[in-house]
């Protein structure tokens, strides 16, 4: 019997064959603007050659090494990721995965807290491993797989007078996105924010930060914890930050990251020198090329522009987003308008139950935001006369 792949997530339909800057093509030669990115992956776009270049370099002197052995390079890595991390971080950890990186935080929690319980939110979303999915509010991917970790409490998200109650002295730890991705692009309020920062340092509780999706300059920020101003004792990164190579990091204040030793987390791949040459370029790219302008630049153009459409249309609730992490809230499932989009030349993805979400790379043009706009125009056109016409038959 031939071997079949295990399709978790379900199939496009498409076959994808090469990728460039902010497209892709499939096996018939069609062309895509990228807005899904493999999950905000391709954010600093596709085989970016600065960090192409990096990895061949890397190719050609050495592939694996156990962090229990000191490099160069990753000297030089820890030295370029000082340009963009907030000072107040001072202990770094390589991994693989934004789920790694999330269990990896919530062991650090307990350990150094000595308490149990961690607080997450509503619409939260992650990760899929035991510790990631544990602090992940969706009951449909949490409900096959319980028990999962004990003493999880969901809050209501920017939910401010939940939080004095709930945060107690006796968490170990608070985790948060400054905007929920998967959850429906849902950005916190600065009330909550704040508030939720003085929470916690009130009480001693840990504040775990989540960046994966949000961080490297994708809300036209480089880190959406500026935009607000917050910052957390814990802050986890991925996706973007490599540029498409499998690399999270955890970043840690002193005062937790000292408290840590031998043996009380490993990673066999976890800061393999493939991935640290591809996190000093990608760090390259972000400050050398202004990713974090230019996405709020282009993120402004985009949201404009569709706002512009949007209005005219009562199939959609809202538009929302920062720089060029936006969401259409529709009143429905979004599947078909997602379908039209990508027969039009546009990859777009789902969040929460009802919201199309675009996470387009920072190269997009002028020329990309106008065929964006009049694919989605056409697909929400489409999609309003096809229920006017169910409703009517």
């Amino acid at each position: 019997m031939p071997l079949k792949y295990l399709s978790l997530y379900g199939s496009r339909g498409i076959k994808i064959v090469k990728g460039e800057g902010q497209y892709v093509w499939d096996s018939n030669g069609n062309k895509y603007l990228d807005c899904h990115t493999c999950h905000g992956v391709a954010f600093l776009g596709h085989r970016h050659p600065k960090i192409v270049n990096a990895i061949k370099e890397q190719l050609d002197n050495m592939i694996s090494l156990s962090t229990a052995f000191e490099s160069f390079l990753r000297d030089e890595v820890l030295t370029a990721l000082e340009r963009i991390v907030p000072r107040r971080y001072n202990y770094v950890y390589f991994l693989n995965s934004g789920s790694e990186c999330v269990d990896f935080a919530l062991k650090v929690a307990r350990k150094v807290r000595k308490k149990v319980k961690f607080i997450s939110f509503t619409n939260a979303f992650h990760g899929r491993t035991f510790g990631a999915l544990s602090v992940t509010w969706n009951p449909k991917y949490r409900e096959p797989f319980k028990p999962l970790v004990p003493e999880v409490e969901f809050l209501k998200y920017n939910d401010v007078n939940s939080l004095d109650k709930a945060v107690s002295e006796d968490v170990a730890a608070v985790i948060v996105e400054p905007i929920q991705g998967e959850g429906g692009i849902n950005p916190a309020t600065q009330e909550f924010m704040k508030t939720l920062r003085e929470v916690t340092q009130e009480r001693g509780v840990i504040l775990i930060v989540d960046e994966i999706q949000t961080g490297c300059g994708r809300t036209g920020y480089t880190w959406a914890s500026d935009m607000y101003g917050v910052y957390g004792d814990i802050m986890l990164v991925g996706k973007a930050i490599a540029g498409g190579f499998p690399v999270s990091i955890a970043f840690l204040t002193d005062d937790i990251g000292s408290q840590l030793g031998e043996g009380d987390h490993g990673s066999t791949f976890g800061g393999n020198p493939l991935a640290l040459a591809a996190v000093k370029a990608g760090v390259d790219v972000i400050t050398g090329e202004d990713v974090p302008g230019r996405a709020r630049v282009m993120g402004s153009k985009l949201m404009s522009k569709l706002s512009s459409i949007v209005k005219d249309f009562k199939i959609v609730r809202e538009l929302r987003g920062s720089g060029l992490m936006i969401g259409v809230e529709l009143r429905f499932e979004p599947k078909p308008v997602i379908e039209c989009l990508q027969a039009g030349g546009v990859l777009a993805l789902k969040a929460g139950t009802t919201v199309v979400r675009f996470l387009p790379p920072y190269l997009i043009n002028d020329d990309d935001v106008e065929n964006l706009s009049s694919v989605m125009s056409r697909c929400l056109n489409e999609e309003t006369t096809r229920r006017l016409n169910v409703k009517t038959s």
